[in-house]
């Protein structure tokens, strides 16, 4: 009876470890890639005075915005992407350096991303949003300058690019985007996110937009999915990033 009571006890404790790597896997890969808004970190992730010293000099020369309205959008960035054609960065962070290449089929997301790493605005933001099997998202960050630079820029949507037909396949670069009153499903301009799963995140598919893809450095991205985060799966330590145009 004992070796009975056993068996059927080690038998329950095993279906309850799958059911449990189960559960995390599906909560992991079933979360929305939104917008992620800042927050106070823990201590050891909280801004420094050096790092507000670092970007006043940046924050002094802002004047006020915003740089783009939604109602000009659309024809503004049509024409900044016609005279601005470059189409590869460099993601650089602590861990290496992540290159991809951005797609001309998506314009409007490549001239925003362009005019965005012109105008400096991904200096001092993270890798805010670390998923392991997943995504790590980039773009923002718990400084005040980040919240300055975008309020400069300005507080638009990118409409969705689906037509172009790219796939959330592993190392696919493409748009967080808003969760509230978005049924267009429009992009968010200044977060991004690169798949890290192996076998992609195709529910995600025609649900953001794709607009390119790492070309270099996914082995970066997979040590960047293996740091430690709280609960909303924000790093414990900063990831900071810099986006440069190459050739």
């Amino acid at each position: 009876m004992a070796r009975y009571l056993f068996f059927f006890s080690c038998c329950f404790m095993l279906l309850t470890s799958c059911e449990d790597r189960q559960s995390s896997t599906e909560k992991n890969t079933a979360k929305p890639v939104e917008e992620v808004k800042s927050k106070d970190s823990a201590a050891e992730n909280k801004t420094t005075e050096k790092d507000i010293s670092e970007s006043s000099e940046k924050e002094t020369a802002i004047s006020d915005g915003p740089l783009l309205v939604q109602e000009e959008l659309i024809p503004f960035l049509t024409e900044y992407g016609k005279k601005n054609p470059e189409d590869k960065i460099r993601i650089i962070t602590r861990f290496g350096n992540i290159d991809v290449e951005l797609f001309h089929d998506t314009p409007l997301h490549r001239a925003n991303f362009i005019f965005l790493v012109k105008h400096d605005y991904f200096d001092k933001t993270f890798f805010h949003r670390v998923a392991e099997g997943f995504v790590v998202q980039g773009g923002n960050s718990d400084n005040p300058s980040t919240n300055k630079k975008r309020h400069h820029i300005g507080d638009y949507l990118i409409p969705s690019e689906f037509e172009a037909g790219h796939k959330h396949v592993r190392g696919a670069f493409s748009a967080a985007k808003y969760a509230e009153q978005n049924v267009s499903k429009a992009s968010s301009p200044y977060e991004f996110f690169i798949v890290q799963s192996k076998t992609g995140a195709h529910h995600l598919d025609n649900e953001h937009t794709v607009f390119g893809r790492v070309i270099d450095g996914m082995d970066v991205v997979d040590e960047i999915s293996k740091v430690k985060t709280d609960q909303s799966e924000w790093p414990l330590q900063n990831i900071y990033l810099d986006v440069e145009i190459i050739d």
